[in-house]
């Protein structure tokens, strides 16, 4: 019997990618870590409106207003505040690190979409709307260690998996000079902005992935997303003689220049 549940994704390139589920107890440590950090912001919000509120208390009025309507009027802001850190500390994080947190980073786990692809805003968003109902009565912890797939109530209404990160994805991609001379090439061809943040991740999953497929699935992946991104970015022409993986390493890089 594995020690760890694995989920198999068939890609749209009919490549089937299998991820190790991160498992309750690294989950436990991720967002052990992530309240932890979270905690030290709200109790920087708290002492800056404790600050505020004694020196409120010292006024009878503020510009003619009682201190007491002022005082609801921090209190309500404040609230409101510790309410947008907590959703946008988890959303924002996702969202900007791959899936990642900084308890997840440290755990060595990322969310995913159901396939395959990297977590967007909207599911990171979600995720963190749904997570105290997930916090009350643990249960959260109770669907993860129920479910095959490992799902707590934000991830089956986000379409979103939690996995281990995979080793080979560790480190900045290495891109050749001559890849880098393509890149240029092509930011002088094509608006590369027609690539979507999410046709950068595929890129760069790749990128990071292909070492550890097999040949012909390599081959197979790397051809069809080169054709795919040709295609998009209305390219009739190859600047010059290339493999597939070359013109994903110039895209890869061309993107990145372009900001």
């Amino acid at each position: 019997m594995p020690l760890f549940n694995t989920v198999t994704i068939r890609t749209p390139e009919s490549v089937e990618l299998e991820f190790v589920l991160a498992g309750v107890g690294s989950r436990a440590v991720a967002l052990s870590l992530d309240y932890l950090c979270l905690g030290t912001g709200l109790v920087g919000l708290a002492v800056v409106y404790s600050f505020l509120l004694v020196r409120l208390l010292a006024m009878d009025t503020l510009l003619t207003i009682p201190s007491e309507t002022v005082q609801l009027w921090i209190t309500a802001i404040a609230a409101v505040l510790a309410f947008f850190i907590y959703i946008g500390y988890f959303a924002l994080f996702e969202t900007w690190w791959y899936g990642q947190t900084p308890g997840k980073r440290y755990a060595k786990i990322r969310v995913i979409r159901d396939d395959g692809q990297p977590e967007r805003l909207p599911q990171a968003t979600l995720r963190s709307l749904l997570r105290p109902i997930d916090d009350i009565l643990f249960i959260g912890f109770f669907c993860v260690l129920l479910s095959k797939t490992e799902k707590r109530v934000g991830d089956w209404l986000a379409g979103t998996l939690v996995v281990q990160t995979d080793p080979v994805t560790h480190g900045e991609i290495q891109v050749p000079e001559r890849s880098q001379a393509i890149g240029k090439d092509l930011l002088a061809l094509v608006d590369i902005t027609r690539l979507s943040p999410d046709d950068f991740a595929t890129v760069r999953e790749f990128l990071q992935r292909r070492q550890a497929m097999s040949p012909k699935a390599k081959a197979l992946v790397s051809d069809q997303l080169a054709r795919r991104f040709k295609d998009q970015l209305a390219l009739e022409a190859l600047p010059t003689e290339m493999t597939a993986d070359t013109f994903l390493e110039a895209l890869y890089w061309a993107y990145q220049q372009k900001g």
